[in-house]
């Protein structure tokens, strides 16, 4: 394959790949061959492609010969960088650099809470390469929506004077948010003007989810235009969506949108 102005592959001691992206960020990735159009598992924030989510959506293209794809942002799981440093935009251009690089022709995107947004932007920017979008409890606008609405003005004047600041988090360690995440995030935003989707979508969302309200997939659904647009609710089901019975849901999703 040539790679143009979208990267250099190379192979690491453990056998993991990696592309170095346009901006010089190598990332970390794992592919399968298969029939198309393929899969690409997108990441949610802080997540990496060693998720359960992820690894079970790859067994389930692979069962089926389908090609697939999973990575990891810059500052995420292997890849190089910084986590504290990264940013929507950042991310967003991984991303965009390894469907570009390592995929042929449209593909059904699978994008999960932040990967959801992301998802959304590559849609915005690139929706000849989308033949179908999945998106599980996605996350557009979350630095806004999310991070900033919900800051007090302790928390707002500490990101604006030293640049970041700390906040609890239910998954580990808490959560470093920088005033890059949150300025970036705002020219990236996708709720704050049209946004057309021209392929099928299938939003999944859990009703017992404790990060993503019900009410941004129901904005979300109200907010995007296309001809087959439609939001299962999942009663019960967390934020991690990784039930036996909701991993099932997403394959379901998936399946949906391949060629018949």
């Amino acid at each position: 394959m040539r790679l143009g102005r979208w990267g250099r592959l190379s192979k690491g001691r453990d056998m993991t790949d990696f592309l170095e992206t346009p901006q010089g960020r190598r990332i970390a990735y794992n592919r399968i061959a298969g029939q198309g159009p393929g899969v690409v598992f997108l990441g949610g924030f802080r997540s990496d492609m060693q998720g359960t989510k992820a690894i079970w959506l790859e067994e389930w293209a692979r069962a089926r010969g389908q090609a697939f794809l999973r990575f990891d942002y810059s500052g995420h799981g292997q890849s190089d960088g910084r986590f504290e440093e990264g940013c929507i935009g950042d991310w967003f251009a991984d991303a965009l650099a390894a469907i570009e690089a390592l995929t042929e022709g449209p593909q059904i995107l699978v994008g999960s809470s932040m990967g959801g947004w992301i998802s959304l932007l590559i849609a915005r920017h690139a929706p000849e390469r989308i033949a179908g979008l999945v998106t599980i409890a996605a996350a557009p606008d979350f630095t806004e929506q999310g991070f900033w609405a919900e800051f007090g003005p302790v928390e707002r004047e500490a990101l604006i004077r030293e640049g970041h600041v700390a906040i609890p988090s239910d998954y580990g360690d808490p959560y470093v948010i920088t005033r890059r995440l949150i300025e970036d995030g705002r020219n990236h935003l996708v709720l704050q003007s049209p946004l057309e989707l021209p392929f099928p979508v299938r939003f999944l969302q859990g009703t017992a989810d404790l990060d993503v309200p019900v009410a941004w997939a129901l904005g979300l659904l109200d907010h995007a235009s296309g001809m087959d647009l439609r939001l299962t609710l999942v009663k019960a089901a967390d934020h991690r969506f990784s039930s036996p019975e909701c991993l099932a849901l997403v394959g379901t999703a998936v399946s949906e949108l391949l060629p018949r």
